[in-house]
């Protein structure tokens, strides 16, 4: 007898069947699912509990995040009108790598519309990728105009949560107009620790080098988050007037501070900042060694693409 070739059905079919543990080799089967696969998944769908559609979301986003060959995002797109919210978050997360504008809607729906913070938050993060396509003329201008109205009407919205805000700030920042500028000012200037971190964040994806004396000041913040926002803004910008102040904190007491300001050295470069990566190789902690190590690899291959060596 020829062996049973497996197929996107029988794949289904083993979703279905609760009973059964499930297994990545089926799972794989679900790549690129043809439009008639895809509705006999939908017909089912509705019949699997919630926990394993739970499982079998989450397993399928970190297939795909283990192999770019797997394409599941038919099924990701189908579960944005998932019942719980849980999947709907998993969804979002595994259209990730999707550049598609026609993503932009349905995620500015569930910025706007969703009864789950968790989701409008996941969906606010996930239109910032769309914001960065925008200012490098990637997307049409009409799109950049419909982020600007989304992101900043929620921003500007006390009666949503300090979760979603905060978000929607980040999505925005990479948008150059003066209204995203003011409300990361806004953020920063305000009394929300909150959403002073976010303005942080978004002062380095704005790449714009006016927020340059804000964010070498709170290197020094007593407020390890700040400095860790601060050291990768100032990454983000590759400013090598912030390569003294990012060596002092590569010793700094948090560790996650340290990785931030070495892995911001390795994008930044210059003598001094290659110095800095090189002695970090010989910390104690194991963590910093291998951002280290990485963060000089990172930089050897931009200056030259053909040869590295520590």
């Amino acid at each position: 007898m020829e062996p049973t070739i497996p197929s996107p059905k029988d794949a289904i079919a083993h979703l279905a069947n609760s009973s059964e543990p499930l297994l990545n080799t089926r799972l794989t089967e679900l790549t690129g699912l043809a439009q008639a696969e895809l509705e006999l998944l939908k017909s089912s769908w509705a019949t699997i509990e919630t926990e394993r559609r739970r499982q079998i979301v989450s397993r399928l986003v970190e297939l795909a995040e283990d192999d770019i060959e797997l394409n599941f995002d038919s099924i990701f797109k189908y579960c944005l009108k998932d019942r719980d919210d849980e999947i709907r978050t998993l969804a979002i997360e595994g259209l990730w790598e999707n550049e598609e504008a026609s993503r932009i809607e349905p995620l500015i729906s569930l910025l706007e519309k969703d009864s789950s913070e968790k989701v409008r938050a996941a969906a606010a993060l996930a239109l910032g990728k769309f914001a960065i396509l925008t200012e490098h003329d990637k997307l049409r201008s009409s799109y950049k105009t419909r982020l600007q109205q989304s992101l900043l009407a929620t921003l500007n919205d006390k009666s949503r949560s300090l979760e979603v805000r905060r978000r929607a700030l980040e999505a925005a920042s990479p948008l150059s107009l003066p209204e995203v500028k003011q409300a990361i000012t806004e953020a920063y200037l305000g009394s929300d620790a909150k959403l002073k971190i976010s303005s942080v964040y978004a002062m380095g994806k704005s790449c714009d080098s006016a927020w340059l004396p804000a964010l070498l000041k709170e290197l020094t913040s007593p407020d390890a988050e700040i400095r860790y926002e601060a050291a990768g803004a100032l990454g983000e910008l590759e400013e090598e007037t912030a390569v003294p102040g990012l060596t002092k904190m590569a010793t700094d007491p948090d560790v996650d501070v340290r990785m931030a300001a070495i892995q911001a050295l390795g994008k930044i470069g210059t003598t001094q900042a290659r110095a800095c990566l090189k002695a970090c190789l010989e910390s104690n902690n194991e963590a910093v060694r291998e951002t280290a190590e990485l963060a000089l690899k990172e930089l050897e291959t931009r200056e030259d693409p053909l040869h590295f060596k520590l």
